[in-house]
């Protein structure tokens, strides 16, 4: 199919400095879960960017000394020449297709707790780490300073012998060179504090001496945070941060603009629209000559393509979208726009690394197995029989499996016994701000229509009976799960009196069967992901008193993970929710429930008419159930029937299944390690 005239323009190669980009498509650093523990995984995954078409892909953010040591967040490394050659696997991956290999070098100063090198953590003034942890950083003196400008070209140069065509200067996101131009961090009164232009002085340095380095093969880029989304309280676009690229507007060969910290700058759909950093970042190309990138989870080839043309951005920043289509940049060249994978915004991907675990997709299930599963994003084994697999559900496990099947050749009966497809992404995503995952389900059914081996029924609810009469090969049960009306929680693991009354509620009461809570409504939250946090603003919304009780400290306190845990809080207290935190369900009489304090164990009362407990949720596998008791073979069970979890897990379990359907795998070790062998 011919390529969209519209979009020409992001295929027009873009010159960096000594080198040039073969076209607009730019992977931005962003983190993995994988840093320098897993060398052949992440090199996987960024080559599978190059292959898809992304013109620059970038490490993520790479530790250019052991006094930046992020630890237990993954990072990379260019501290010695051992890290020289695990990085050469990188850009050997990248250059395999023509793309150009970037690397972000970092320092992250307040941000290093240096929990592994226990070395001494390093900040402008000397302050307290930006995390939980009983140690401070110190103020640096002269020579640590003239130690990071060392450092920063010994790993540059580093990065030149590994093969990298670009390397950064990080000055955003609240790291050290940032922490050096913010008059909040430097309360300097040498040269490198004071006036705008004394704390530019580092970041003018580190670039000048990079450049100096590698800049005659090499580009040399920055990454600027330009308004701290604070106010005077912080670096505005308006203000200082206007000036700090007007001061450096010709050095460095790329700008690559951002906002705030990792928070703010990659906030999730539910809290942000697509692009919402423009107004911000917009003003930069007017100040300088130079290419200029930047991010806004974009998707839509015509929004990128105006980007472009209104003068906004060179090059089109991804990370997410990379990450839930990696081959985005292929698609759109080969006319294929309308097979984008788009990204939904959900910040699963942040967890990984939260969590110190390789990233993972809602959307793309591949990502962080190319390596080790040998999973691609476009490419599947073709079938390896002519069996006939029945699918039993149509939420994302199945959706997913049925067409990753499908995409084998293999015959497929996708069943579902409600009149949609969906499952619970079609109440989910009528949530508030949650719109953007009907993206999984559409994705998925848009590509099973394009299958003449795949037949779906709806409104087809089965029975034993009906399974035996069909005769699949293989049988899977996605009938998904239900919220659970015991109480079982994460924390609440005994039997609370008074939940078999009238006024208790699950959340599927209200989003299913259309049930509303009436009165003085109390949730409570023993769940800690998204669905309790959602549900007391759309409640909030539509004028109801609302009190929210979790045996955790904040609210919805799982969302951490997925840097949204703050904007939680803050939504539901603009909204008029009362939080009451560390405290257990200890009875549920309607009136007036009982709550435990989590500590003394002290219960007070708390007014209550309705009651919706979000805690734990059960297998719908009656189905499952009475097919195995009856002996099926090839009866499997993929998704919430078999485990309950987030869309990721779903998603992830169906295309597992589909992949490793008439496979030979080891049950014991289904993937390879990334390791040192003898």
């Amino acid at each position: 199919m011919a390529r969209d005239p519209n979009h020409d323009v992001l295929f027009e190669p873009v010159k960096l400095g000594p080198v040039t980009a073969p076209n607009r498509f730019y992977q931005v650093p962003h983190c993995t879960g994988m840093g320098y523990g897993l060398p052949n995984t992440v090199a996987a995954m960024r080559r599978i960017k190059a292959a898809g078409g992304w013109g620059v892909v970038n490490t993520e953010y790479c530790s250019i000394h052991p006094s930046a040591d992020d630890a237990p967040y993954a990072f990379c490394t260019l501290w010695d020449e051992d890290d020289v050659a695990t990085q050469t696997l990188m850009t050997d991956g990248v250059h395999e297709f023509g793309a150009l290999a970037g690397v972000e070098l970092w320092h992250g100063g307040s941000h290093s707790p240096n929990r592994i090198s226990r070395m001494a953590p390093l900040s402008v003034s000397g302050e307290p780490l930006h995390l939980t942890a009983p140690i401070q950083s110190r103020a640096m003196d002269k020579s640590d300073i003239r130690d990071l400008r060392r450092w920063q070209v010994d790993a540059a140069k580093r990065a030149k012998r590994a093969g990298f065509d670009l390397v950064y200067v990080y000055a955003g996101h609240g790291y050290l060179p940032f922490q050096f131009l913010s008059h909040r961090h430097n309360r300097r009164s040498d040269e490198y504090g004071g006036s705008l232009e004394n704390r530019v002085r580092l970041l003018r340095e580190m670039l000048e001496e990079t450049k100096e380095a590698v800049g005659d093969t090499m580009a040399v880029a920055i990454r600027l945070a330009v308004d701290e989304l604070m106010g005077e309280q912080g670096i505005t676009a308006s203000g200082e941060g206007r000036e700090v690229v007007e001061m450096l507007a010709e050095l460095p060969d790329l700008w690559n603009v951002n906002v705030s910290d990792v928070d703010q700058d990659s906030k999730s759909a539910r809290f942000s629209d697509e692009g919402f950093q423009e107004p911000y970042t917009a003003f930069v190309k007017a100040l300088t000559t130079k290419p200029v990138v930047g991010v806004g989870r974009y998707t839509s080839p015509d929004r990128m393509a105006g980007l472009v043309r209104r003068g906004v951005l060179d090059l089109i920043g991804a990370a997410r979208s990379s990450i839930a289509d990696p081959f985005l940049p292929k698609k759109i060249e080969e006319g294929r726009a309308d097979e984008i994978r788009e990204c939904i915004g959900c910040n699963i991907c942040r967890s990984g690394n939260n969590e110190g675990a390789p990233i993972r997709c809602t959307q793309n299930p591949t990502m962080g197995e190319e390596w080790r599963r040998g999973w691609h994003p476009e490419v599947i084994a073709p079938k390896a029989s002519e069996a006939h697999v029945l699918v039993i559900g149509g939420g994302p496990a199945g959706l997913e499996c049925a067409h990753a099947a499908g995409q084998r050749g293999y015959r497929v009966t996708l069943a579902e016994a409600s009149t949609a497809l969906g499952g619970r992404l079609n109440r989910e995503s009528a949530l508030p701000g949650l719109c953007t995952w009907t993206r999984v389900r559409d994705w998925r059914i848009g590509r099973l229509h394009e299958l003449p081996n795949v037949e779906i029924y709806l409104d087809s609810p089965l029975d034993h009976d009906d399974v035996a009469e069909l005769g699949a090969d293989h049988v899977v049960c996605a009938t998904g799960a239900r919220w659970r009306r015991d109480g079982l929680g994460a924390a609440t693991l005994f039997g609370v009196d008074g939940l078999d009354e009238a006024h208790v509620m699950i959340p599927d009461d209200i989003l299913i069967d259309g049930v509303e809570p009436a009165g003085q409504i109390v949730i409570y939250d023993d769940d800690h992901y998204f669905m309790a946090g959602a549900l007391a603003e759309r409640l909030a919304l539509a004028g109801h008193d609302i009190t929210y009780v979790t045996p955790t400290a904040r609210a919805s306190s799982w969302t951490e993970m997925t840097n949204e845990q703050h904007f939680v809080q803050a939504r539901l207290l603009e909204a008029g929710v009362s939080i009451l935190a560390n405290r257990m369900l200890a009875r549920a009489q309607a009136g007036a429930i009982g709550l435990g304090c989590i500590f003394t164990g002290t219960i007070s009362e708390q007014a209550c008419d309705s009651l919706i407990l979000v805690t734990a949720r059960q297998p719908e596998d009656s189905l499952y159930q009475a097919l195995a008791a009856d002996g099926t073979a090839n009866l499997s069970r993929i998704g919430d029937c078999e485990v309950p979890g987030a869309i990721v897990h779903a998603v992830h379990a169906g295309h597992r299944f589909a992949r490793e359907l008439d496979a030979v795998i080891d049950p014991d070790m289904p993937f390879r390690r990334d390791r040192v062998t003898a």
